[in-house]
């Protein structure tokens, strides 16, 4: 008789899964923003090409700063995190998976006293929850976009990683050129003071251009500390991105020598969304949150679960393993709600405002990565005429200089004019050293917008 239950069972779960239900709504992919091109992109667009297929080690001239990057993607915590979760989401994927299959297990009972209520055995046991609604299809479902998720996590970590080094290097060789500008100026002012003050000692000049410029000499001196603070920040900076204590960091090209390719293939909004990570990484945590709308509205239904024991039992151990002393059973039951005052109502609920939530801001995602891209070109071009202009400035700035001393020398203007023409200079160059670096930076954050820094 017990092994036609088995029988009738076995036959009963075979016939139910195909046509189990699949409750819970579809996956409907959500309207993207309608943008058909960039408005900083004539010129730059590209359809036929891919950011993704450019190589991050394609776009610099400086081994040093390919080394310093390569370290980071080796040693960065914040990679080694996301490596971790990964693994983590890849483990509660097997958990979950375990639930679509019968659960074995064992049970054994030693009783000395033959009068125990509980008698001494042995036995195996089988228990099986059918998925017949689909609750933990849905949960494998939900945890396997989690684990696509975190990968495309990684490649956001991993694109920002690559972004952040070459950025802070660009800051710090700007800071050290600045050094370099300041402490040429600080020179240039001495040798003024030396002359200006042997000028005064023979009263050819009066003590107001002594005054200012032991003035203009103090000004360049105070420049430099702050500097050299800036420069300690960005190569802590540097350290932590490359996940080592903090140090000094190995210099290659000047600002000037340092290049980015700006060939970059800029393609259509639509495709920008296909290939920016935290893009796609917003769009499975919304696959997810949708799935997880079944999983409640399955626990509003009834579960089927099959269970099995075969094994020993005698109030006698040295009679457990005789013959009459086995036993076994297969039994099937079905459990369900009735009444929860909505509880199970509300929980469905809950799960689609999780999952509205998540469009949303996978919606918002979209719209920041297409502002990206559009401030990313406005800062290539404007950035670039703005180099060109302040370059001009310093070439002005020095052929003013050169006029205005020997203006001064000659005696024809006071060391005013002289004074406020180098602090022109000084200013600009100053000026075209940073947007040097903006330059530079302004090409990367191009790269990294438009979904590239990752393979």
């Amino acid at each position: 008789m017990m092994n036609k239950l088995k029988i009738v069972i076995v036959i009963l779960t075979l016939a139910v899964l195909p046509t189990a239900c699949l409750v819970g709504p579809k996956y409907k992919k959500p309207e993207d923003p309608q943008a058909a091109n960039f408005r900083y992109g004539p010129g730059y667009a590209d359809t036929l090409a891919s950011v993704v297929n450019v190589k991050w080690f394609d776009l610099f001239n400086d081994d040093v700063l390919k080394g310093l990057i390569n370290k980071g993607l080796e040693n960065n915590y914040d990679l080694k995190i996301a490596m971790a979760r990964i693994e983590q989401t890849r483990a509660e994927l097997g958990y979950t998976k375990a639930d679509l299959l019968p659960a074995i297990g064992y049970n054994g009972t030693v009783n000395s006293n033959d009068k125990a209520f509980i008698p001494s055995s042995a036995s195996a046991s089988l228990s099986w929850e059918l998925d017949f609604w689909g609750k933990i299809r849905h949960e494998n479902r939900a945890v396997q976009d989690e684990l696509i998720a975190s990968e495309e996590g990684r490649k956001v970590i991993l694109s920002n990683l690559v972004s952040d080094i070459a950025t802070a290097y660009f800051e710090l060789r700007n800071y050290d050129n600045q050094l370099i500008i300041t402490n040429q100026t600080l020179e240039t002012r001495r040798k003024a003071f030396d002359i200006i003050n042997a000028r005064f000692l023979a009263g050819y000049v009066s003590e107001v251009d002594k005054v200012q410029i032991e003035q203009q000499v103090a000004i360049a001196e105070a420049v430099i500390p702050s500097i050299q603070r800036e420069i300690t920040i960005r190569e802590n900076t540097i350290s932590i991105l490359l996940g080592q204590a903090p140090g000094p960091i190995e210099r290659g090209k000047t600002v000037t020598e340092l290049e980015v390719v700006n060939n970059i293939p800029v393609s259509i909004p639509s495709i920008l969304l296909r290939n920016r990570p935290d893009v796609r990484q917003a769009e499975l945590y919304y696959m997810a949150s949708n799935e997880r709308i079944g999983v409640a509205q399955a626990m509003r239904f009834p579960s089927f679960n099959i269970a099995a024991i075969a094994g020993f039992a005698n109030a006698e151990v040295s009679h457990l393993f005789d013959g009459s002393s086995y036993l076994q059973n297969a039994s099937g039951s079905i459990t369900g709600p009735i009444f929860n005052f909505g509880k199970n109502k509300r929980r469905v609920e809950i799960y689609r405002q999780i999952a509205e939530e998540s469009r949303l801001s996978y919606q918002k995602t979209c719209v920041i990565a297409v502002a990206e891209v559009e401030q990313a070109l406005q800062n290539v071009k404007t950035y670039k005429e703005e180099w060109a202009a302040r370059d001009r400035q310093v070439i002005a700035a020095k052929k003013n200089l050169e006029l205005s001393e020997a203006r001064y020398y000659n005696g024809y203007v006071s060391y005013l004019e002289v004074l406020e023409v180098q602090r022109s200079l000084f200013d600009a160059e100053l000026s075209l050293s940073e947007l040097t670096q903006s330059q530079l930076t302004s090409m990367i954050q191009l790269y990294r917008s438009l979904g590239g820094g990752w393979n």
